[in-house]
């Protein structure tokens, strides 16, 4: 018998997606990162950091844009590269239960004697593999142009700083794959992945405007990766951990949810 054949077949099958977004994320670091000579820490630069509002300096983190890592994680973890990411995972796991079981490949999955929590388990090893694989490449990238661009990253911290990055990309994943597996809708799993990555990123900017709402950055998992600035400060190690179990918890969930239900009902 083949090892692992369902997770063989989601990984394979979609090597092109997964190239598509790697060659998206490389774009975005070799885009952003090398301008920071030019424009970090310059007089330019902080006046024009100076003419924003505050709230909107904050909201984007652009309170910590005049220094390498402080410009690293702003405009690549906490911006783009969150957003590309966030992007890829929630649409894997959306499609990994209830994409197939929308179309009816699902039924004929299980049709072939394969018990439903091996399909949600190998389905989401491969949606991890997918965001491990792009997680690494970013941080390979970065240590590449981390000298030429004088960007001042410790090594340590930026290891740190792409598990989180890793981490709350598969939360928001493990999300859609959670939803699409109780509902059995690619839809619902879709709106569930997003809501995870966009309210936790609204959560963190608004929270961070007054200590009246400060409470909102509890809720916000964007919050729990960033809140420590792990590019400049060193990840925050249990809230990787947090991020990391509760997104086992979620897959989880899924099996026992797809095992205890009608498929296609």
């Amino acid at each position: 018998m083949t090892t692992l054949p369902l997770f063989r077949r989601a990984f394979f099958d979609t090597w092109r997606s997964t190239l598509g977004w790697a060659l998206g994320l490389a774009a975005a670091i070799f885009l952003y990162l090398p301008l920071y000579p030019s424009i970090g820490g310059s007089a330019q630069m902080q006046d024009m950091i100076d003419a924003l509002p505050p709230e909107m300096t904050k909201a984007l983190n652009y309170d910590q844009i005049a220094t390498g890592p402080g410009y690293t994680q702003a405009t690549l973890f906490g911006l783009l590269g969150f957003l590309l990411m966030t992007i890829a995972s929630v649409s894997w796991g959306a499609a990994a239960v209830g994409g197939d079981e929308e179309s009816g490949q699902l039924e004929l999955t299980l049709a072939h004697g394969v018990r439903r929590v091996q399909v949600v388990l190998e389905r989401a090893l491969a949606v991890l593999l997918r965001v491990v694989l792009l997680a690494a490449l970013v941080c390979a990238l970065v240590w590449l142009l981390n000298g030429p661009a004088q960007l001042g990253i410790g090594l340590g911290n930026l290891l740190g700083a792409t598990v989180l990055f890793a981490g709350l990309a598969l939360l928001s994943g493990t999300a859609a794959l959670c939803v699409g597996a109780v509902t059995g809708r690619r839809t619902y799993g879709l709106a569930a992945g997003a809501g995870v990555g966009v309210l936790g990123y609204v959560f963190n900017a608004v929270g961070r405007q007054s200590k009246d709402v400060e409470w909102l950055l509890t809720f916000s998992p964007y919050h729990w990766a960033y809140g420590n600035s792990p590019v400049a400060n060193g990840a925050d190690w249990p809230a990787a951990a947090w991020l990391w179990a509760i997104s086992a918890a979620l897959v989880a969930l899924a099996a026992v949810a797809l095992e205890r239900r009608d498929v296609g009902a």
